[in-house]
């Protein structure tokens, strides 16, 4: 079955139950969201009856707990320790945010790993390892997805070696997985023209097994150019083609995949209000076929 859906939110007012009702609204069997805003650390207390009615509506329309993503917040850097309580801060943080996971009952938790910044990529990677080693328990439930990156500035892990070694130091390395991210592949230096000698690759080094996760999206720039600026389904350099045979691999059949394509702007408006285009960019997938009126078509529904 493919497993499609996308980024939604979640607010104070209905929390996961909204969460859920949007993505139902796209025509999602899975979706991602943070649990507060991504660059800040204010988070609302998980509320138990809005977590029960999400899960009833969630059984209503087919979607499986397990296929939902919570996605940690852009302020955790575990790949930089020159400034020792904002190091510690940031691994207390991901522990509370791991809690707040599993108080919702969701098991996947997509994480950026960092960037070392001052220091060097190697006390970076160490860093990142000797905080996953802190805040990892054995008998967590929850799996931390290391997030495949585009190589902007000094974050790490948008080479295959860097997510190897991570590995290779963690003491429990089956509660590590990792989310792949076709914009940040390509941006690192990838060609998804070529995915299976991707792939082949990463299955040397770490193991297909350890993909739990995929973030589909196109990119706004050329290969390998370390920008990290995504683009809406089949309009960026990826291609329409390109994403929906990763999307379609039989390999990766049971693995979410979530779209975090940007939202369309009316220009033409003088508000300049912004529509998500995760419903008609879902169809398309669904349909095999690209809408070349997608924009347009977005505008049109949302006004």
């Amino acid at each position: 079955m493919l497993l499609i859906g996308s980024h939604v939110s979640f607010k104070s007012s209905d929390q996961l139950y909204g969460s859920v009702k949007e993505a139902v609204s796209y025509g999602a069997n899975t979706f991602m969201f943070y649990t507060g805003a991504p660059q800040n650390t204010k988070r609302c207390k998980i509320d138990y009856d809005l977590t029960l009615k999400a899960r009833n509506l969630l059984y209503e329309n087919n979607i499986e707990l397990k296929n939902i993503v919570v996605h940690a917040p852009y302020i955790i850097n575990l790949a930089n320790n020159e400034n020792k309580e904002k190091y510690e801060f940031a691994i207390n943080f991901l522990k509370e945010e791991l809690n707040r996971v599993s108080m919702l009952g969701i098991t996947l938790l997509v994480l950026h790993p960092g960037s070392y910044v001052n220091l060097d990529e190697n006390l970076g990677i160490q860093n990142i390892i000797n905080a996953l080693n802190e805040i990892i328990k054995p008998n967590q439930e929850i799996k931390i997805c290391l997030e495949t990156m585009a190589g902007k500035g000094t974050e790490l892990c948008y080479k295959i070696d860097h997510l190897k070694r991570i590995f290779d130091g963690l003491k429990f390395p089956d509660k590590v997985f990792v989310c792949l991210d076709t914009c940040h592949l390509n941006d690192a230096g990838y060609d998804l023209n070529d995915f299976d000698s991707y792939l082949k690759k990463f299955d040397d080094k770490i193991g297909l097994n350890k993909i739990a996760c995929i973030h589909v999206n196109d990119s706004k720039n050329v290969i390998g150019s370390h920008k990290d600026r995504h683009e809406n389904i089949g309009y960026g350099t990826i291609g329409f083609d390109n994403l929906l045979k990763i999307i379609y691999d039989e390999r990766f059949k049971d693995i979410p995949k979530i779209l975090e394509t940007p939202y369309v702007s009316d220009c033409e408006s003088s508000k300049n209000k912004t529509y998500p285009p995760y419903k008609f960019e879902i169809e398309m997938i669904k349909d095999k076929k690209i809408n070349d009126n997608l924009i347009e078509e977005i505008k049109k529904f949302y006004n």
